[in-house]
């Protein structure tokens, strides 16, 4: 027996591949027109013949939960091949966000970037070697080498409070000696 306008639905319940081939058959213009309406915008061929493979896939796999006659089987399969079709567009459109967003943070870093990084990196360890040596020290350990404040007290054998409160005088000390640097005079 072979797959009909009258039995297709019910083969296609008890997993016949000729029911298969005949909805491909019948409805592959309609999933197709669905899909390309939804997934045109991508402008990529095999996401869309991926969707397509997939939404022929759902159908076979869900072909137990539809329950009603050829009009409603229609229905059906155009509100799956919507869904996944959105379901593909959505998964594709993040990836293009991410990726463009990678694109974007390794175009950030040109030559000229990683040049002023530098140059400013080096202002600033000019500006730490003017601190007097316990914050110096204290602000190597911190900023430099990422040490923890209680990392940093147990090393130099002084108060966590004492660090903190020499980092702050420090940090006020380096933006003086800064901004007195932006506006032309020599450090303090």
């Amino acid at each position: 027996m072979k797959a009909n306008d009258s039995n297709f639905i019910q083969r296609l319940q008890h997993q016949k591949e000729d029911a298969l081939e005949f909805i491909v058959d019948k409805y592959l213009p309609l999933i197709k027109g669905v899909t390309y309406k939804v997934l045109s915008p991508l402008n990529n061929q095999g996401v869309i013949e991926e969707c397509i493979n997939d939404i022929f896939l759902s159908i076979w796999n869900n072909s137990k939960k539809f329950h009603g006659d050829s009009n409603d089987f229609k229905k059906w399969i155009y509100a799956i091949a919507k869904f996944k079709s959105i379901d593909y567009y959505r998964r594709e459109t993040k990836k293009l966000e991410v990726s463009s967003n990678y694109i974007d943070l390794n175009a950030e870093k040109s030559a000229e970037d990683e040049l002023i990084i530098l140059e400013n990196r080096s202002e600033l360890i000019k500006l730490i070697n003017l601190l007097e040596p316990i914050e110096r020290e204290i602000f190597i350990m911190r900023f430099f080498l990422g040490l923890k404040t209680e990392d940093i007290s147990q090393k130099l054998g002084l108060t966590k409070a004492s660090i903190d409160n020499r980092i702050y005088r420090g940090k006020k000390k380096l933006n003086k000696r800064a901004t007195n640097l932006k506006l032309g005079e020599n450090g303090i």
